[in-house]
């Protein structure tokens, strides 16, 4: 029986005579010989050293191809061994399903058959037909490629392979009702079912309905392979205008059917004719025993599948594990009170931006390479560390829990960066539900099935990088964004409603800003102002949300727990529109509810610009030795005044400094200080503690120079990057004692307050690295002449250059803040003893 392999696969077809050895005494012990050489598909070491040798050249970078004709030449050799292997392949799949065919027809004469002579010919409908097309294919191109030439001639071959697509035609108009037909016939008869399980599990699936779809998918594939070959065909080959002609014909023959193959490939036939077909899917993280896991989540009209995708042995083609499943008319929607979670590992934030500087400083190498002639092998190698660190940005990013559990109460938590879409997710399973379909459970060759086509049937093939876009897309929007959330209008009935915004960073959406609660109205009427930074962001998104009673047991990823979302819509920012630097009124209209907005843009660069103030009789826009000089202070008064109500009641508000005040109220205490009004203290303790901070934050941004002055920017930005910890130290320390004294003592002042703040981390979540997060780009920002310095003598675009700046102005002040103390002169220590005093 063992050399039963051979003989079918590698070796002529039998004589007619000799047919009789194949078969045993009855056509149904017939069988058993189709299912010992079904299960021995792949096991032939030529054919898995010439899928592996196809696989090999396939993995070679376009980029390697030398441009020496005779060179170009020479790889035309090597893509026909590829083309060789893979029609090997494809030939041993419909050998697989030839093999039943002679003792399923010979059953079928008999007084008990297993399947009508109609049945067959539905099944096998034309497969000995292309059989004999890719085997004379296939004998024919294989004595050209060992008597190979550089001159060698194959066009033709490829022209008549072209010109017998139309039986491909018959086979895809047939292909619905051959699966259609089997699967029936598989119910009905317990041992054709058995034959159409035969599966190989060394190798990929060699099922029925597997082996039955290859044919539509080979002729999806059938121009690619014109394409690789005419890659490698210089234009004065002879061959050059056959296979253009074969690619033509190949072309118009696949635009002729496509409309009709790819419903095909994007859903498969499930029992009882239902048509299972692929909804959404995206790469998500599930948390398994408190551990990230990356995980590839496919949602069908029937069921959510969450698959792992196995890692790729050389030569092995993409596929995916099943991790579990749950059919939608058992999926329940769980809230941490409904299950026994543990918490969510947070990841801190400087792990994350640790993760953003070396995508940025990765994609910088990258455009330096290019712009080199040392060849693509650098490139692959840096596109690889790319991957990496895209890879672990996925994994560590999410931190909104999605949780489903199935009949039986098993939950499963998946973890998403947006809440905007997890609701999307929600909603569409929720309108799937609505569909009554009725609980199943799937047979293992089900499964594995199902499981194999999702290689097929993805949308989403890579985790969803801006840094990876190519160099004609559209880097997104760096810079700031100022959004007024106006109003909204379209309620049915009052409600405490709020309003969250997010933007894409790095390619996942996240949360930037909220608007305050505004209770029991069909007309809430916030007009809050807050400003985002926008990393490479092209979207933004709003959600309105109805706030619920406050349930014990609520965490910050929970906000479905308590918090309802309204509505939800998005809109690209067009970087057309919002350039010109005026505000932008625009709507949201979501599930009747409208919500009017106002948006303006400052580009990286324009943000630089810092316009100090025509009248000298204020604090905002007037320099520092200015106003302590008026003020006869160390200290400016609106510095001390914020930090002190700041520390009286702000110490725990969650997210001080980093969620925005009421533009309006920071309006008016900007007013009040300017003005120098005596009632100012006052109205800090009628006011929200946020709009105090944002007042405080505005203050320093404002200043014509940075706190941190022009002239040292780039020297505290070289000292930063020291390798040597004792260098650095004494680098940075003489740095900072060389500003200015107003300067130095001001920001030692709020170096201690920021302190302050950090120690109640466990309550406000405001860690030293989130202030030097808010405050680095405040307080050290270059002038405008050396960021055009800067930018014009990298050979990398100004956006990605600025990101790195960003970090690195975050990395300066969060050095001293975690300096236990500043080893000050003592003659410096002595002028700073009265730092505090007016």
């Amino acid at each position: 029986m063992a050399d039963l392999c051979p003989l079918w696969m590698r070796s002529p077809a039998p004589a007619a005579s000799e047919e009789p050895d194949l078969f045993l005494e009855t056509p149904h012990k017939q069988l058993i010989v189709y299912l010992i050489c079904w299960q021995a598909v792949g096991h032939s070491k030529t054919h898995k050293q010439c899928s592996l040798f196809f696989h090999a050249y396939s993995a070679i970078p376009s980029g390697y191809m030398y441009i020496i004709e005779e060179k170009g030449l020479e790889m035309r050799k090597w893509v026909l061994s590829g083309i060789l292997a893979a029609e090997e392949m494809y030939l041993s799949h419909l050998e697989a399903l030839l093999i039943p065919m002679k003792p399923l027809r010979a059953a079928a004469t008999t007084s008990q058959p297993m399947l009508t002579i109609q049945q067959i010919e539905t099944i096998f409908f034309k497969v000995p037909e292309l059989h004999e097309i890719h085997k004379d294919f296939y004998d024919s191109l294989l004595p050209r490629a060992q008597d190979w030439s550089l001159q060698q001639c194959v066009g033709d071959l490829f022209q008549k392979l072209a010109s017998q697509l139309g039986v491909y035609r018959a086979f895809v108009d047939n292909y619905k009702v051959a699966v259609e037909t089997a699967d029936k016939c598989c119910q009905a008869n317990a041992q054709f079912a058995e034959i159409s399980e035969v599966c190989d599990h060394t190798t990929h699936s060699r099922t029925l309905m597997a082996l039955l779809y290859k044919p539509v998918d080979r002729v999806t594939r059938s121009t690619l392979v014109l394409h690789d070959l005419l890659k490698h065909t210089p234009s004065s080959h002879p061959d050059y205008p056959l296979l253009q002609d074969a690619l033509r014909i190949s072309q118009n023959f696949l635009s002729s059917i496509n409309e009709e193959i790819t419903p095909r490939r994007q859903s498969m036939t499930v029992k009882k004719g239902e048509n299972r077909q692929l909804l959404r899917d995206r790469f998500m993280v599930e948390l398994v025993e408190g551990s990230r896991k990356l995980r590839h989540v496919f949602l069908f009209t029937d069921l959510l599948l969450c698959t792992k995708l196995k890692k790729q042995a050389a030569g092995k083609g993409q596929q995916y594990d099943c991790k579990w499943y749950i059919p939608l008319a058992d999926l329940t929607f769980q809230t941490i009170e409904d299950c026994e979670s543990t918490p969510i590992p947070l990841v801190q934030d400087e792990e994350i931006d640790a993760i953003k500087i070396k995508i940025s400083q990765i994609k910088n190498e990258i455009q330096r390479e290019k712009r080199t002639t040392k060849g693509p092998k650098v490139i692959e190698r840096l596109k690889k560390k790319l991957s990496e660190q895209e890879s672990l940005l996925l994994l560590m990013s999410p931190n909104i829990a999605f949780r489903v559990a199935n009949r039986n109460g098993k939950g499963f938590t998946l973890l998403i960066p947006s809440d905007y879409e997890r609701a999307e997710w929600r909603e569409m399973i929720c309108e799937q539900q609505k569909k009554c379909f009725k609980s199943f459970s799937l047979t293992s060759l089900e499964l594995q099935m199902l499981t194999n086509s999702c290689v097929k049937l993805q949308t989403v093939h890579t985790i969803p990088m801006t840094m990876n876009k190519e160099d004609d897309e559209s880097p997104g929007l760096y810079g700031f964004l100022n959004v007024i959330v106006h109003s909204a209008s379209g309620l049915q009935q009052s409600l405490n409603l709020y309003c969250s915004l997010e933007v894409d960073s790095f390619g996942y959406f996240v949360n930037k800003a909220k608007t305050r609660v505004y209770r029991d109205s069909t007309e809430p009427n916030w007009n809050e102002e807050f400003e985002i930074e926008l990393e490479g962001s092209q979207t933004l998104r709003l959600l309105c949300y109805e706030k619920c009673s406050n349930k014990p047991k609520q965490s910050k990823e929970d906000r479905e727990l308590t918090d309802k979302i309204m509505a939800k819509g998005q809109i690209k920012l067009d970087p057309q529109t919002l350039q010109n630097k005026d505000w932008q009124r625009t709507a949201f209209t979501m599930n009747g509810v409208e919500v009017k907005l106002s948006m303006k843009y400052a580009s990286r660069e324009f943000s630089l610009k810092r316009t100090p103030s025509r009248k000298q009789s204020g604090v905002f826009g007037v320099k520092i030795n200015v106003v302590t000089k008026r003020e006869r202070s160390k200290v400016p008064l609106i510095v001390r005044q914020c930090v002190e109500e700041i520390e009286q009641r702000g110490l725990e508000e969650v997210g001080i400094y980093r969620v925005s005040g009421v533009a309006t109220d920071i309006q008016a205490l900007k007013s009040a200080f300017d003005f120098n009004n005596k009632d100012v203290s006052v109205m800090m303790r009628g006011m929200d503690v946020n709009a105090v901070a944002g007042t405080l934050k505005l203050y320093f941004r404002e200043l014509p120079e940075p706190l941190f002055t022009d002239e040292l920017y780039l020297n505290f930005a070289g000292g930063i990057a020291l390798s040597d910890s004792v260098a650095k130290e004494s680098c940075m320390v003489n740095l900072l004692l060389s500003l200015p004294e107003p300067n130095l003592v001001t920001f030692l002042f709020l170096l201690e307050h920021l302190k302050r703040v950090a120690e109640n981390e466990s309550i406000n979540k405001m860690s030293l690295y989130n202030l030097a997060t808010v405050f680095g780009p405040t307080l050290l920002r270059p002038s405008d002449k050396d960021s055009k310095i800067s930018y014009s003598s990298q050979p990398i675009s100004m956006n990605d250059s600025w990101s790195l700046e960003v970090m690195a102005q975050v990395q300066v002040l969060l050095y001293f803040l975690q300096l236990e103390s500043i080893p000050l002169p003592d003659s410096k220590r002595q002028s700073l003893l009265f730092s505090t005093e007016v």
